[in-house]
């Protein structure tokens, strides 16, 4: 059986976005929706906690109303008593797509704050999608970003799935850069030594997409290896894209755990939905 898309909801308007969107993509894949608020409350009631309980309580019923109208999947919505992390961490486990509102060029806002928006990311089980509020998906493609030095299964799959159901090209990207210090070789040197390079790269991206091609040839998709930063290629290649897919890995230093620095750019700086995949 399908998992539920959970979307995390309190009523901020980047929360208001990713319920939308969540819906829609609920609908794409036929599959229940679920809001998820949660925040604990406190333990002796406070002066006006009883009326924060009260709004909080009729702004979820009242998004769920508003959603089953507009869709033709079983909504439901559940406040959690439990901190934000804790609740998307357990969620995500039951999830098929995790669904959070972003504002962007910052932390997730108000269902996530600061480091706790990494944590989830980090920790999840399931795709998280990040969306903004006040853009619209505009009719362009998906777009996936690949990393040929890690196992991209299960990112082309999600990649692939997600333009099949939305009728859409596929624009898969690969970045390159030559290694540190060519630039100190004779310019005939680097000239060779990058043709090389290219065409390198090139026969592993073909080898990593053609099953796929094969697989799902319905979709149709556009191969594009491009050297340069990834950060700043994808981020610019996003522009006119409708979705962004990327693989979620974790790099683990001695100051803690963080996001890659593709991840993180995207996060921060694409305007479009962000899909971060986990991969082994």
């Amino acid at each position: 059986m399908t998992g539920p898309v959970i979307v995390g909801f309190d009523g901020s308007p980047e929360s208001l976005a990713a319920t939308t969107w969540a819906a829609h993509e609920a609908q794409r894949r036929d599959c229940p929706l679920e809001l998820l608020q949660a925040w604990p409350w406190p333990k002796r009631d406070a002066a006006g906690s009883a009326g924060t309980r009260q709004r909080s309580a009729e702004l979820l019923s009242a998004r769920e109303a508003e959603l089953r109208a507009a869709v033709e999947v079983p909504v439901t919505s559940v406040h959690v008593a439990a901190a934000p992390a804790e609740a998307l961490e357990d969620a995500a486990d039951r999830a098929d797509l995790l669904v959070l509102g972003s504002r962007g060029l910052g932390a997730v806002r108000g269902f996530l704050v600061g480091s706790v928006s990494q944590e989830v990311l980090r920790r999840a089980g399931c795709p998280v999608v990040l969306v903004r509020a006040g853009e619209e998906e505009p009719d362009g493609p998906v777009l996936v970003g690949l990393d040929l030095a890690h196992p991209m299964d299960d990112v082309l799959a999600f990649a692939f799935e997600a333009a099949a159901r939305r009728s859409a090209p596929l624009r898969a990207v690969h970045v390159w850069s030559p290694p540190v210090g060519s630039e100190y070789m004779a310019f005939d040197a680097i000239g060779g030594l990058q043709t090389e390079l290219s065409s390198v790269e090139r026969n592993r991206f073909t080898d990593l997409l053609a099953p796929w091609l094969a697989r799902r040839p319905e979709v149709d998709v556009t191969p594009d290896l491009i050297r340069g930063s990834a950060t700043v290629t994808l981020v610019d290649a996003a522009a006119d894209a409708r979705l962004l897919v990327l693989g979620r890995r974790v790099r683990r230093t001695l100051l803690g755990t963080h996001l890659g620095p593709v991840a993180h750019a995207a996060i921060h700086h694409v305007h479009c939905p962000v899909a971060l995949v986990p991969h082994d």
